[in-house]
Protein backbone atom coordinates (compact mmCIF):
# COMPACT_ATOMS: atom_id res chain seq x y z
CA UNK A 1 0.00 0.00 0.00
CA UNK A 2 1.62 3.28 -1.12
CA UNK A 3 1.56 6.58 0.79
CA UNK A 4 -1.23 8.10 -1.33
CA UNK A 5 -3.51 5.10 -0.78
CA UNK A 6 -2.78 5.20 2.97
CA UNK A 7 -3.72 8.89 3.10
CA UNK A 8 -6.95 8.26 1.23
CA UNK A 9 -7.81 5.35 3.53
CA UNK A 10 -7.03 7.50 6.56
CA UNK A 11 -9.38 10.23 5.32
CA UNK A 12 -12.15 7.68 4.73
CA UNK A 13 -11.72 6.31 8.26
CA UNK A 14 -11.77 9.84 9.69
CA UNK A 15 -14.94 10.66 7.77
CA UNK A 16 -16.62 7.45 8.95
CA UNK A 17 -15.69 8.08 12.59
CA UNK A 18 -16.88 11.69 12.50
CA UNK A 19 -20.13 10.62 10.79
CA UNK A 20 -20.62 7.95 13.47
CA UNK A 21 -20.15 10.57 16.21
CA UNK A 22 -22.72 12.90 14.58
CA UNK A 23 -25.19 10.03 14.14
CA UNK A 24 -24.72 8.96 17.79
CA UNK A 25 -25.37 12.46 19.11
CA UNK A 26 -28.47 12.82 16.91
CA UNK A 27 -29.70 9.41 18.06
CA UNK A 28 -29.20 10.55 21.66
CA UNK A 29 -31.21 13.69 20.96
CA UNK A 30 -34.09 11.65 19.53
CA UNK A 31 -33.93 9.26 22.50
CA UNK A 32 -33.96 12.13 25.01
CA UNK A 33 -36.90 13.78 23.23
CA UNK A 34 -39.03 10.60 23.23
CA UNK A 35 -38.24 9.33 26.75
CA UNK A 36 -38.78 10.79 30.24
CA UNK A 37 -36.09 12.94 31.87
CA UNK A 38 -33.29 10.88 33.38
CA UNK A 39 -34.04 7.80 31.25
CA UNK A 40 -30.43 7.76 29.99
CA UNK A 41 -29.14 7.18 33.54
CA UNK A 42 -27.41 3.81 34.13
CA UNK A 43 -27.81 2.74 30.50
CA UNK A 44 -25.32 2.18 27.67
CA UNK A 45 -25.71 5.90 26.87
CA UNK A 46 -23.53 6.60 29.95
CA UNK A 47 -20.46 5.32 28.06
CA UNK A 48 -21.16 7.26 24.84
CA UNK A 49 -19.42 10.59 25.81
CA UNK A 50 -15.95 9.04 26.38
CA UNK A 51 -16.34 6.86 23.28
CA UNK A 52 -17.13 10.02 21.27
CA UNK A 53 -14.07 11.79 22.70
CA UNK A 54 -11.76 8.85 22.02
CA UNK A 55 -13.11 8.30 18.51
CA UNK A 56 -12.68 11.96 17.58
CA UNK A 57 -9.17 12.09 19.09
CA UNK A 58 -8.06 9.09 17.03
CA UNK A 59 -9.76 10.41 13.87
CA UNK A 60 -8.67 14.05 14.04
CA UNK A 61 -5.34 13.66 15.93
CA UNK A 62 -6.52 16.63 18.02
CA UNK A 63 -7.02 15.99 21.74
CA UNK A 64 -8.34 19.23 23.26
CA UNK A 65 -11.39 19.74 21.04
CA UNK A 66 -12.18 15.99 21.05
CA UNK A 67 -12.26 15.87 24.84
CA UNK A 68 -14.35 19.04 25.04
CA UNK A 69 -16.89 17.69 22.53
CA UNK A 70 -17.14 14.50 24.62
CA UNK A 71 -17.79 16.64 27.70
CA UNK A 72 -20.52 18.60 25.91
CA UNK A 73 -22.16 15.38 24.67
CA UNK A 74 -22.23 14.06 28.25
CA UNK A 75 -23.77 17.30 29.52
CA UNK A 76 -26.38 17.27 26.73
CA UNK A 77 -27.40 13.73 27.65
CA UNK A 78 -27.56 14.61 31.36
CA UNK A 79 -29.63 17.78 30.84
CA UNK A 80 -31.98 16.32 28.23
CA UNK A 81 -30.48 18.66 25.59
CA UNK A 82 -31.36 21.79 27.59
CA UNK A 83 -29.00 24.70 26.80
CA UNK A 84 -28.99 26.12 30.33
CA UNK A 85 -28.69 22.70 31.93
CA UNK A 86 -25.83 21.78 29.62
CA UNK A 87 -23.86 24.95 30.43
CA UNK A 88 -24.33 24.48 34.17
CA UNK A 89 -23.33 20.82 34.03
CA UNK A 90 -20.21 21.47 31.91
CA UNK A 91 -18.85 24.25 34.07
CA UNK A 92 -20.35 24.39 37.58
CA UNK A 93 -20.89 20.65 38.06
CA UNK A 94 -18.05 19.59 35.79
CA UNK A 95 -14.92 21.64 35.15
CA UNK A 96 -15.09 23.88 38.23
CA UNK A 97 -15.94 20.95 40.49
CA UNK A 98 -13.00 18.80 39.33
CA UNK A 99 -10.63 21.76 39.65
CA UNK A 100 -11.71 22.33 43.27
CA UNK A 101 -11.20 18.68 44.18
CA UNK A 102 -8.23 18.49 46.63
CA UNK A 103 -6.87 15.31 45.03
CA UNK A 104 -6.85 16.82 41.54
CA UNK A 105 -5.29 20.08 42.73
CA UNK A 106 -2.57 18.05 44.48
CA UNK A 107 -1.73 16.34 41.18
CA UNK A 108 -1.63 19.70 39.35
CA UNK A 109 0.72 21.14 42.01
CA UNK A 110 2.94 18.08 41.65
CA UNK A 111 2.98 18.50 37.87
CA UNK A 112 3.89 22.18 38.06
CA UNK A 113 6.66 21.62 40.62
CA UNK A 114 8.08 18.79 38.53
CA UNK A 115 8.09 21.04 35.46
CA UNK A 116 10.01 23.66 37.45
CA UNK A 117 12.48 21.05 38.71
CA UNK A 118 13.12 19.78 35.18
CA UNK A 119 13.73 23.33 33.98
CA UNK A 120 16.12 23.96 36.89
CA UNK A 121 18.06 20.76 36.16
CA UNK A 122 18.34 21.69 32.47
CA UNK A 123 19.51 25.25 33.25
CA UNK A 124 22.00 23.90 35.80
CA UNK A 125 23.49 21.61 33.15
CA UNK A 126 22.45 18.47 35.03
CA UNK A 127 20.52 16.89 32.14
CA UNK A 128 23.32 17.54 29.62
CA UNK A 129 25.99 16.32 32.06
CA UNK A 130 24.01 13.16 32.79
CA UNK A 131 23.58 12.59 29.06
CA UNK A 132 27.34 12.98 28.55
CA UNK A 133 28.05 10.60 31.47
CA UNK A 134 25.51 8.07 30.23
CA UNK A 135 26.98 8.14 26.73
CA UNK A 136 30.22 6.72 28.15
CA UNK A 137 28.45 4.01 30.20
CA UNK A 138 25.39 3.16 28.08
CA UNK A 139 26.78 2.17 24.72
CA UNK A 140 23.74 1.20 22.65
CA UNK A 141 20.07 1.79 21.92
CA UNK A 142 19.32 -1.52 23.64
CA UNK A 143 21.18 -0.36 26.74
CA UNK A 144 19.36 2.99 26.79
CA UNK A 145 15.97 1.27 26.56
CA UNK A 146 16.84 -1.35 29.20
CA UNK A 147 18.08 1.38 31.55
CA UNK A 148 14.81 3.29 31.06
CA UNK A 149 12.80 0.14 31.78
CA UNK A 150 14.82 -0.73 34.90
CA UNK A 151 14.47 2.79 36.28
CA UNK A 152 10.72 2.60 35.68
CA UNK A 153 10.54 -0.70 37.57
CA UNK A 154 12.62 0.77 40.40
CA UNK A 155 10.29 3.76 40.88
CA UNK A 156 7.22 1.69 41.72
CA UNK A 157 5.58 3.74 44.47
CA UNK A 158 3.30 5.83 42.22
CA UNK A 159 2.55 5.95 38.50
CA UNK A 160 2.40 9.76 38.17
CA UNK A 161 5.72 10.07 39.95
CA UNK A 162 7.15 7.28 37.81
CA UNK A 163 6.09 8.81 34.47
CA UNK A 164 7.51 12.25 35.04
CA UNK A 165 10.66 11.25 36.93
CA UNK A 166 11.74 8.54 34.46
CA UNK A 167 11.06 10.93 31.58
CA UNK A 168 13.18 13.68 33.14
CA UNK A 169 16.11 11.38 33.88
CA UNK A 170 16.19 9.22 30.76
CA UNK A 171 15.21 11.67 28.02
CA UNK A 172 18.82 12.87 27.54
CA UNK A 173 20.01 9.27 27.31
CA UNK A 174 17.39 8.04 24.83
CA UNK A 175 17.77 11.20 22.73
CA UNK A 176 21.52 10.58 22.58
CA UNK A 177 21.03 7.00 21.40
CA UNK A 178 18.43 7.95 18.77
CA UNK A 179 15.43 6.39 20.51
CA UNK A 180 12.24 8.16 19.43
CA UNK A 181 10.17 10.07 21.99
CA UNK A 182 7.27 7.76 21.04
CA UNK A 183 9.29 4.72 22.16
CA UNK A 184 10.40 6.51 25.32
CA UNK A 185 6.75 7.32 26.14
CA UNK A 186 5.84 3.64 25.65
CA UNK A 187 8.68 2.49 27.93
CA UNK A 188 7.59 4.98 30.58
CA UNK A 189 3.89 4.13 30.35
CA UNK A 190 4.56 0.38 30.43
CA UNK A 191 6.60 0.59 33.64
CA UNK A 192 4.17 2.94 35.40
CA UNK A 193 0.73 1.44 36.07
CA UNK A 194 1.70 -2.15 35.10
CA UNK A 195 4.51 -2.11 37.68
CA UNK A 196 2.56 -0.21 40.37
CA UNK A 197 -0.30 -2.75 40.20
CA UNK A 198 2.04 -5.63 41.14
CA UNK A 199 3.96 -3.71 43.85
CA UNK A 200 2.52 -4.31 47.36
CA UNK A 201 4.00 -1.03 48.57
CA UNK A 202 2.49 1.51 46.19
CA UNK A 203 -0.37 3.97 45.96
CA UNK A 204 -2.13 1.50 43.64
CA UNK A 205 -1.98 -1.33 46.17
CA UNK A 206 -3.45 1.08 48.70
CA UNK A 207 -6.28 1.97 46.30
CA UNK A 208 -7.13 -1.68 45.60
CA UNK A 209 -7.03 -2.53 49.31
CA UNK A 210 -9.51 0.25 49.99
CA UNK A 211 -12.13 -1.35 47.71
CA UNK A 212 -12.07 -4.81 49.38
CA UNK A 213 -14.48 -5.08 52.32
CA UNK A 214 -14.73 -8.01 54.70
CA UNK A 215 -11.44 -9.60 53.59
CA UNK A 216 -7.72 -9.28 54.39
CA UNK A 217 -7.20 -6.78 51.57
CA UNK A 218 -3.39 -6.75 51.49
CA UNK A 219 -3.23 -10.55 51.58
CA UNK A 220 -5.69 -10.73 48.66
CA UNK A 221 -3.58 -8.21 46.72
CA UNK A 222 -0.37 -10.25 47.20
CA UNK A 223 -2.14 -13.51 46.22
CA UNK A 224 -3.49 -11.82 43.06
CA UNK A 225 -0.04 -10.73 41.81
CA UNK A 226 0.85 -14.01 39.98
CA UNK A 227 -2.54 -13.88 38.21
CA UNK A 228 -2.11 -10.26 37.07
CA UNK A 229 -1.32 -11.44 33.57
CA UNK A 230 -1.54 -8.13 31.71
CA UNK A 231 0.97 -6.39 34.01
CA UNK A 232 3.42 -9.30 34.04
CA UNK A 233 3.13 -10.02 30.31
CA UNK A 234 3.63 -6.32 29.53
CA UNK A 235 7.04 -6.56 31.21
CA UNK A 236 7.80 -9.72 29.20
CA UNK A 237 6.75 -7.82 26.06
CA UNK A 238 9.05 -4.90 26.95
CA UNK A 239 12.10 -7.10 27.48
CA UNK A 240 11.35 -9.03 24.28
CA UNK A 241 10.89 -5.89 22.16
CA UNK A 242 14.16 -4.42 23.40
CA UNK A 243 16.39 -7.50 23.24
CA UNK A 244 14.95 -8.83 19.97
CA UNK A 245 15.10 -5.34 18.39
CA UNK A 246 11.63 -5.63 16.94
CA UNK A 247 9.05 -2.86 16.41
CA UNK A 248 5.82 -2.90 14.46
CA UNK A 249 2.91 -0.62 13.62
CA UNK A 250 3.42 3.16 13.68
CA UNK A 251 6.24 2.74 16.24
CA UNK A 252 8.45 1.10 13.61
CA UNK A 253 8.18 4.22 11.43
CA UNK A 254 9.14 6.62 14.24
CA UNK A 255 11.99 4.39 15.39
CA UNK A 256 13.36 4.23 11.85
CA UNK A 257 13.13 8.04 11.59
CA UNK A 258 14.96 8.40 14.93
CA UNK A 259 17.82 6.17 13.75
CA UNK A 260 18.01 8.04 10.45
CA UNK A 261 17.98 11.42 12.22
CA UNK A 262 14.71 12.56 10.62
CA UNK A 263 12.48 12.18 13.70
CA UNK A 264 11.00 15.56 14.64
CA UNK A 265 10.41 16.66 18.23
CA UNK A 266 7.07 18.47 18.27
CA UNK A 267 8.29 21.38 20.41
CA UNK A 268 11.96 22.21 19.99
CA UNK A 269 11.91 23.95 23.39
CA UNK A 270 11.56 20.52 24.97
CA UNK A 271 14.62 19.11 23.20
CA UNK A 272 17.20 17.91 25.71
CA UNK A 273 20.26 20.19 25.98
CA UNK A 274 23.38 18.46 24.69
CA UNK A 275 26.04 21.09 25.37
CA UNK A 276 27.28 20.86 28.96
CA UNK A 277 27.71 24.29 30.64
CA UNK A 278 30.90 25.03 32.56
CA UNK A 279 29.20 24.41 35.90
CA UNK A 280 27.14 21.45 34.66
CA UNK A 281 27.57 18.36 36.83
CA UNK A 282 25.73 15.04 37.04
CA UNK A 283 24.96 15.86 40.69
CA UNK A 284 22.80 18.75 39.45
CA UNK A 285 20.38 16.14 38.11
CA UNK A 286 20.89 13.19 40.45
CA UNK A 287 20.48 15.06 43.74
CA UNK A 288 17.17 16.80 42.82
CA UNK A 289 15.77 13.45 41.61
CA UNK A 290 16.87 11.70 44.83
CA UNK A 291 15.41 14.53 46.90
CA UNK A 292 12.17 14.21 44.96
CA UNK A 293 11.98 10.44 45.53
CA UNK A 294 12.74 10.65 49.25
CA UNK A 295 10.51 13.65 49.94
CA UNK A 296 7.57 12.21 47.99
CA UNK A 297 7.78 8.83 49.74
CA UNK A 298 7.98 10.61 53.10
CA UNK A 299 5.05 12.81 52.10
CA UNK A 300 2.93 9.78 51.11
CA UNK A 301 3.57 7.82 54.32
CA UNK A 302 3.07 11.01 56.37
CA UNK A 303 -0.47 11.38 55.00
CA UNK A 304 -1.07 7.72 55.95
CA UNK A 305 -0.12 8.32 59.58
CA UNK A 306 3.33 6.70 59.61
CA UNK A 307 4.74 9.32 62.00
CA UNK A 308 1.77 8.79 64.33
CA UNK A 309 2.57 5.12 64.91
CA UNK A 310 1.00 3.46 61.85
CA UNK A 311 3.10 0.74 60.21
CA UNK A 312 4.87 1.44 56.92
CA UNK A 313 2.59 -0.83 54.86
CA UNK A 314 -0.59 0.47 56.52
CA UNK A 315 0.53 4.07 56.02
CA UNK A 316 0.66 3.40 52.26
CA UNK A 317 -2.79 1.81 52.44
CA UNK A 318 -4.21 4.83 54.29
CA UNK A 319 -2.29 7.51 52.38
CA UNK A 320 -3.56 10.38 50.27
CA UNK A 321 -1.09 10.09 47.41
CA UNK A 322 -1.91 13.41 45.73
CA UNK A 323 -1.37 15.36 48.97
CA UNK A 324 1.83 13.47 49.73
CA UNK A 325 3.21 14.08 46.23
CA UNK A 326 2.32 17.78 46.37
CA UNK A 327 3.98 18.33 49.77
CA UNK A 328 6.99 16.16 48.97
CA UNK A 329 7.65 17.81 45.61
CA UNK A 330 7.48 21.33 47.09
CA UNK A 331 9.94 20.39 49.85
CA UNK A 332 12.25 18.82 47.22
CA UNK A 333 12.03 22.01 45.13
CA UNK A 334 12.99 24.20 48.09
CA UNK A 335 15.94 21.96 48.98
CA UNK A 336 17.06 21.98 45.32
CA UNK A 337 16.97 25.78 45.21
CA UNK A 338 19.06 25.91 48.40
CA UNK A 339 21.54 23.38 46.95
CA UNK A 340 21.94 25.31 43.68
CA UNK A 341 22.26 28.57 45.63
CA UNK A 342 25.02 27.21 47.88
CA UNK A 343 26.94 25.83 44.88
CA UNK A 344 26.34 29.11 42.98
CA UNK A 345 25.13 27.18 39.97
CA UNK A 346 22.57 29.94 39.29
CA UNK A 347 21.62 33.18 40.94
CA UNK A 348 18.16 33.77 42.42
CA UNK A 349 16.87 35.61 39.36
CA UNK A 350 17.89 32.76 37.05
CA UNK A 351 16.28 30.19 39.35
CA UNK A 352 13.04 32.17 39.55
CA UNK A 353 12.95 32.41 35.75
CA UNK A 354 12.51 28.62 35.79
CA UNK A 355 9.18 28.92 37.64
CA UNK A 356 7.08 30.26 34.72
CA UNK A 357 9.15 28.25 32.21
CA UNK A 358 8.53 25.01 34.10
CA UNK A 359 4.84 25.82 34.48
CA UNK A 360 4.59 26.47 30.74
CA UNK A 361 5.98 23.02 29.84
CA UNK A 362 3.23 21.37 31.91
CA UNK A 363 0.29 23.43 30.55
CA UNK A 364 -0.63 20.87 27.82
CA UNK A 365 -0.68 17.99 30.34
CA UNK A 366 -2.72 20.04 32.84
CA UNK A 367 -5.21 21.05 30.17
CA UNK A 368 -5.70 17.47 28.96
CA UNK A 369 -6.00 16.22 32.55
CA UNK A 370 -8.63 18.85 33.35
CA UNK A 371 -10.69 17.85 30.34
CA UNK A 372 -10.24 14.13 31.14
CA UNK A 373 -11.38 14.64 34.75
CA UNK A 374 -14.38 16.63 33.56
CA UNK A 375 -15.28 13.92 31.04
CA UNK A 376 -15.16 11.35 33.86
CA UNK A 377 -17.51 13.57 35.88
CA UNK A 378 -19.95 13.52 32.94
CA UNK A 379 -19.74 9.71 32.79
CA UNK A 380 -20.29 9.40 36.54
CA UNK A 381 -23.32 11.68 36.43
CA UNK A 382 -24.88 9.48 33.74
CA UNK A 383 -24.58 6.37 35.93
CA UNK A 384 -21.79 4.37 34.29
CA UNK A 385 -21.04 2.56 37.58
CA UNK A 386 -24.55 1.12 38.22
CA UNK A 387 -24.86 0.19 34.52
CA UNK A 388 -21.69 -1.92 34.61
CA UNK A 389 -22.60 -3.37 38.03
CA UNK A 390 -25.90 -4.64 36.63
CA UNK A 391 -24.10 -6.07 33.60
CA UNK A 392 -21.68 -8.07 35.75
CA UNK A 393 -24.24 -9.34 38.28
CA UNK A 394 -26.54 -10.49 35.48
CA UNK A 395 -23.92 -12.91 34.13
CA UNK A 396 -22.08 -13.90 37.32
CA UNK A 397 -23.91 -17.12 38.10
CA UNK A 398 -24.12 -18.57 34.60
CA UNK A 399 -20.53 -18.10 33.41
CA UNK A 400 -18.39 -18.87 36.47
CA UNK A 401 -15.40 -20.43 34.71
CA UNK A 402 -15.44 -17.86 31.92
CA UNK A 403 -16.00 -14.91 34.26
CA UNK A 404 -12.30 -13.98 34.83
CA UNK A 405 -11.88 -13.47 31.07
CA UNK A 406 -15.23 -11.63 30.84
CA UNK A 407 -14.32 -9.39 33.80
CA UNK A 408 -10.97 -8.64 32.14
CA UNK A 409 -12.73 -7.48 28.95
CA UNK A 410 -15.33 -5.41 30.83
CA UNK A 411 -12.62 -3.79 32.98
CA UNK A 412 -10.59 -3.03 29.82
CA UNK A 413 -13.52 -1.34 28.14
CA UNK A 414 -14.63 0.57 31.24
CA UNK A 415 -11.12 1.89 31.98
CA UNK A 416 -10.59 2.72 28.30
CA UNK A 417 -13.87 4.62 28.09
CA UNK A 418 -13.55 6.47 31.40
CA UNK A 419 -9.75 6.86 31.49
CA UNK A 420 -9.51 5.70 35.10
CA UNK A 421 -8.17 2.48 36.61
CA UNK A 422 -9.07 3.36 40.18
CA UNK A 423 -12.67 4.14 39.22
CA UNK A 424 -12.84 0.73 37.54
CA UNK A 425 -11.50 -0.95 40.70
CA UNK A 426 -14.15 0.84 42.73
CA UNK A 427 -16.95 -0.44 40.49
CA UNK A 428 -15.85 -4.03 39.85
CA UNK A 429 -13.86 -5.30 42.86
CA UNK A 430 -16.75 -5.16 45.39
CA UNK A 431 -18.97 -7.01 42.87
CA UNK A 432 -16.28 -9.66 42.30
CA UNK A 433 -15.72 -10.23 46.04
CA UNK A 434 -19.46 -10.69 46.54
CA UNK A 435 -19.93 -12.96 43.48
CA UNK A 436 -17.06 -15.34 44.36
CA UNK A 437 -17.43 -15.43 48.15
CA UNK A 438 -17.79 -19.24 48.07
CA UNK A 439 -14.76 -19.90 45.82
CA UNK A 440 -11.63 -18.25 47.19
CA UNK A 441 -9.29 -19.20 44.31
CA UNK A 442 -11.67 -17.93 41.64
CA UNK A 443 -12.14 -14.76 43.70
CA UNK A 444 -8.37 -14.15 43.59
CA UNK A 445 -8.27 -14.77 39.82
CA UNK A 446 -11.30 -12.53 39.22
CA UNK A 447 -9.82 -9.71 41.34
CA UNK A 448 -6.56 -9.96 39.39
CA UNK A 449 -8.57 -9.92 36.12
CA UNK A 450 -10.29 -6.75 37.28
CA UNK A 451 -6.97 -5.10 38.14
CA UNK A 452 -5.29 -6.30 34.93
CA UNK A 453 -8.21 -5.16 32.75
CA UNK A 454 -8.31 -1.78 34.44
CA UNK A 455 -4.59 -1.28 33.84
CA UNK A 456 -4.94 -2.46 30.24
CA UNK A 457 -7.81 -0.06 29.49
CA UNK A 458 -5.94 2.73 31.24
CA UNK A 459 -2.81 1.89 29.22
CA UNK A 460 -4.72 2.11 25.93
CA UNK A 461 -6.92 5.12 26.64
CA UNK A 462 -5.96 8.56 25.28
CA UNK A 463 -7.94 10.19 28.12
CA UNK A 464 -6.14 8.26 30.88
CA UNK A 465 -4.18 10.48 33.26
CA UNK A 466 -1.28 7.99 33.27
CA UNK A 467 -1.13 8.00 29.46
CA UNK A 468 -1.16 11.81 29.54
CA UNK A 469 1.62 11.83 32.15
CA UNK A 470 3.74 9.45 30.05
CA UNK A 471 3.41 11.80 27.07
CA UNK A 472 4.38 14.73 29.29
CA UNK A 473 7.32 12.85 30.81
CA UNK A 474 8.69 11.90 27.40
CA UNK A 475 7.76 15.31 25.92
CA UNK A 476 6.04 13.37 23.14
CA UNK A 477 2.99 14.37 21.11
CA UNK A 478 0.08 12.79 22.97
CA UNK A 479 -1.78 11.34 19.98
CA UNK A 480 1.52 10.00 18.62
CA UNK A 481 2.11 8.23 21.93
CA UNK A 482 -1.38 6.70 21.96
CA UNK A 483 -1.28 5.55 18.33
CA UNK A 484 2.16 3.93 18.69
CA UNK A 485 1.42 2.26 22.03
CA UNK A 486 -1.98 0.84 21.05
CA UNK A 487 -0.76 -2.08 18.83
CA UNK A 488 1.61 -3.25 21.58
CA UNK A 489 -0.94 -2.92 24.38
CA UNK A 490 -3.71 -4.64 22.38
CA UNK A 491 -1.37 -7.53 21.52
CA UNK A 492 -0.67 -8.17 25.22
CA UNK A 493 -4.38 -7.67 26.00
CA UNK A 494 -5.40 -10.44 23.58
CA UNK A 495 -2.82 -12.85 25.01
CA UNK A 496 -3.94 -11.94 28.55
CA UNK A 497 -7.56 -12.66 27.61
CA UNK A 498 -6.60 -16.14 26.37
CA UNK A 499 -4.59 -16.71 29.55
CA UNK A 500 -7.58 -15.74 31.72
CA UNK A 501 -9.75 -18.19 29.76
CA UNK A 502 -7.26 -20.91 30.70
CA UNK A 503 -7.04 -19.67 34.31
CA UNK A 504 -10.79 -20.01 34.80
CA UNK A 505 -10.42 -23.78 34.31
CA UNK A 506 -6.96 -24.76 35.63
CA UNK A 507 -6.86 -22.08 38.39
CA UNK A 508 -3.06 -22.18 38.60
CA UNK A 509 -0.75 -19.23 37.92
CA UNK A 510 2.21 -21.59 37.54
CA UNK A 511 0.57 -23.12 34.46
CA UNK A 512 -1.06 -20.00 32.99
CA UNK A 513 1.81 -17.53 33.35
CA UNK A 514 4.42 -19.60 31.44
CA UNK A 515 1.81 -20.23 28.72
CA UNK A 516 1.14 -16.46 28.46
CA UNK A 517 4.89 -15.64 28.38
CA UNK A 518 5.45 -18.26 25.66
CA UNK A 519 2.63 -16.75 23.59
CA UNK A 520 4.21 -13.27 23.92
CA UNK A 521 7.64 -14.51 22.83
CA UNK A 522 6.11 -16.51 19.97
CA UNK A 523 4.16 -13.45 18.83
CA UNK A 524 7.32 -11.31 18.86
CA UNK A 525 9.21 -13.95 16.87
CA UNK A 526 6.40 -13.87 14.31
CA UNK A 527 6.51 -10.05 14.09
CA UNK A 528 10.31 -10.19 13.79
CA UNK A 529 10.01 -12.63 10.87
CA UNK A 530 7.45 -10.37 9.16
CA UNK A 531 9.71 -7.37 9.73
CA UNK A 532 12.71 -9.19 8.20
CA UNK A 533 10.63 -10.29 5.21
CA UNK A 534 9.53 -6.70 4.57
CA UNK A 535 13.12 -5.46 4.85
CA UNK A 536 14.27 -8.10 2.35
CA UNK A 537 11.50 -7.12 -0.07
CA UNK A 538 12.57 -3.46 0.08
CA UNK A 539 16.17 -4.40 -0.76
Amino acid sequence: MNATTKKKLGRVIQAVLIAAVIFTVLAGAVYAATHPAGSMYATAWALVPPVVAIGLALATKEVYSSLFIGIVVGALFYSGFSFEGTMIHVFEEGMIQVLTDPGNIGIIIFLVVLGILVCLMNRAGGSAAFGAWASTHIKSRVGAQLATMLLGVFIFVDDYFNCLTVGSVMRPVTDGHKVSRAKLAYLIDSTAAPVCIIAPISSWAAAVAGFVDGEDSMSLFVQAIPFNFYALLTIVMLVGLILMKVDFGPMATYERQAMEGTYEVENEETATPTEVPANGRVINLVLPILLLIVCCVVGIIYTGGFFSGTSFVESFANSTASLGLAMGSVVALILTLIFFGIRRVMNMEEMMDCVPEGFKTMVPAILILTFAWTLKAMTDSLGAAPFVEGLIKGSAQNLMMFLPAIIFVIACFLAFATGTSWGTFGILIPIVVDAFSTNHTLMIIAISACMAGAVCGDHCSPISDTTIMASAGAQCNHVQHVSTQLPYALSVALISFLTYLLAGFVQSAWICLPVGAALVIGYLLLMKAIQNRKASAVR
